[in-house]
């Protein structure tokens, strides 16, 4: 399968989690093996000269992972507040339906590596941002950032101004 087959089973869930929120799932997409493999190679081949992958709650999770294990590479996971047992530290953002905090993991992320920040979807860019914001925290350099999926009208970009963003499909 290609990438252009593999991103048109992206399914559109109106009204979730709220009214008036047009929920993009990627399910079919990560349930379909063929599909999976096409986003994971093409998310990786935005990627170079890059020491770890930061993967972000929840569904970054699948991707952030399979990206750094095709790249021979470790994944951290920046998770949802509450998460860690180890907290190395906090970044509050917002989302288009309401606010969320997330958490880096403490002693991951060495001075001055540079760092892959994945996730599926990019809406109003705070958990990018929130993402991007612990690896610097962490004395760790975002080399770049890449989704599959951006929701331009929400205008996350702008936030992530100046960071090098990689998206496969921008509705």
């Amino acid at each position: 399968m290609d990438l252009t087959e593999a991103l048109a089973l992206i399914r559109r869930v109106p009204d979730f989690p709220e009214p008036g929120v047009m929920f993009q799932d990627i399910t079919p997409v990560l349930g379909t093996p063929s599909a999976f493999k096409a986003v994971v190679d093409a998310m990786a081949g935005t990627l170079d000269d890059v020491d770890t992958v930061v993967a972000i709650d929840a569904r970054g999770f699948f991707f952030g992972a399979a990206v750094a294990y095709s790249l021979g590479l470790g994944v951290i996971p920046v998770r949802k507040a509450g998460k860690l047992p180890v907290v190395g530290g906090k970044a509050s953002y917002s989302l288009e339906y309401g606010t969320a905090e997330l958490e880096i993991p403490a002693g991951v992320i060495e001075p001055g590596q540079r760092v892959a920040v994945i996730d599926d979807v990019l809406a109003t860019g705070g958990t990018a941002a929130a993402a991007c914001e612990l690896v610097e925290l962490a004395k760790g350099e975002v080399a770049g950032i890449t989704v599959v999926l951006e929701i331009g009208a929400l205008d996350g970009r702008s936030r992530l101004a100046g960071r090098k963003l990689d998206t496969l499909l921008t509705v």
